[in-house]
C-alpha cells in the first residue's frame, strides 16, 4: 500500500510540474503589463479580461486561427493518406529492395529537420508559393514516422486476410482500402492526435516560408508580438491561452485513443 502512495505522490507531482507553465500564462493573460514585469512574480491575476480582446485588435488572430485549421486539416488528412498507402506497401506488399529502402525512411527520423529548411525554401521559392498556405501543407503532408507507426499496425494483422481478398479478386488497392485499412483505426487515431499537434504547434517553418501576418499561423503570428526593447506578455499570454485551447480540449477528449494507440504500436514488433 505504501507503495502505491510512493508512485501517486511523486505522479501528483509530476502533474504539478507539468501544468504549472499552462496556469502561469493564464494569470500573465489576466495582468497589466506592469504587474507581469514585476519582481518577485505577482502570483494572482488582476482580471484584465480586456487583453483577449486586444489581442484580436494587435494581430489578424481570426484570420491566423483560419489559416492553422485549414493547414492542420489539410497535413492530417495528406499523413494519414499518403503515410498509410506507404505502410501498407511495407508491411503486406513484397517488391525489391523493399527492407533497405524502409532503413532509408527511419535514417530520415535521426536527420534534424533543420537541416531541410533551406532546400525546402528554395523549392517554395521556385514555384512561387512563398507566403501561401499550400508552403505550409505541402511540405507535411508525408513523413517517415506516420510510415513507422501505421505499418507496425498493419504488420499485426494476418495474413489469411490478404489471401481471402485475392482469392476473391481484389487487388492490392481495394484490400488497401475496404480491408486493411479498417482495422488499423487505433492507428490512424493515434496519427491523427500527433499530426494535429505537431501542425498546429509548428513555429520555424512557418516563420521562414511566410511574412505576411494574413498568412501566418497562430503559433508565427503570436511569435510576431515580441518586440526588439518591450514585449507586452499580458497581450502575447492571451493569444497563446486562445491557441492552446483547442488542441488541450482535442487531447482531453482523445488522450485514452492515443496512448492505447502508442502502446499497441509498441506491443508488436
Amino acid at each position: 500500500m505504501s507503495r502505491r502512495w510512493i508512485v501517486y505522490a511523486v505522479l501528483l507531482v509530476g502533474g504539478l510540474i507539468m501544468i504549472t507553465p499552462f496556469v502561469w500564462q493564464l494569470v500573465v493573460s489576466l495582468q497589466t503589463v506592469t504587474e507581469s514585469m514585476r519582481v518577485p512574480p505577482m502570483p494572482v491575476p488582476s482580471w484584465q479580461w480586456h487583453n483577449f480582446a486586444d489581442v484580436f485588435r494587435t494581430v489578424p488572430l481570426g484570420r491566423q486561427f483560419l489559416n492553422t485549421v485549414i493547414v492542420t486539416v489539410a497535413v492530417t488528412a495528406g499523413q494519414l493518406l499518403l503515410c498509410s498507402l506507404a505502410a501498407f506497401a511495407f508491411a503486406r506488399l513484397e517488391f525489391p529492395g523493399r527492407g533497405p529502402i524502409f532503413m532509408l525512411f527511419l535514417a530520415v527520423l535521426m536527420v534534424p529537420g533543420e537541416l531541410f529548411l533551406l532546400p525546402r525554401y528554395e523549392i517554395m521559392q521556385g514555384l512561387g508559393w512563398l507566403n501561401s498556405l499550400q508552403a505550409l501543407i505541402a511540405p507535411g503532408v508525408f513523413g517517415a514516422f506516420g510510415t513507422f507507426l501505421l505499418r507496425q499496425f498493419f504488420k499485426t494483422l494476418p495474413r489469411e486476410l490478404d489471401e481471402a481478398a485475392r482469392l476473391d479478386g481484389a487487388n492490392p488497392l481495394q484490400i488497401y482500402w475496404w480491408i486493411m485499412l479498417p482495422l488499423v483505426r487505433p492507428g490512424l487515431l493515434a496519427l491523427g492526435l500527433l499530426t494535429v499537434m505537431w501542425s498546429w504547434s509548428s513555429l520555424l517553418w512557418p516563420l521562414v516560408v511566410n511574412t505576411d501576418p494574413e498568412m501566418m499561423t497562430l503559433s508565427a503570428g503570436l511569435a510576431s508580438l515580441r518586440g526588439q526593447y518591450l514585449t507586452d506578455y499580458p497581450i502575447l499570454f492571451a493569444g497563446s491561452v486562445v491557441a492552446s485551447l483547442p488542441v488541450i480540449v482535442l487531447f482531453v477528449v482523445m488522450q485514452r485513443q492515443l496512448i492505447a494507440g502508442i502502446a499497441f504500436t509498441g506491443s508488436k514488433g
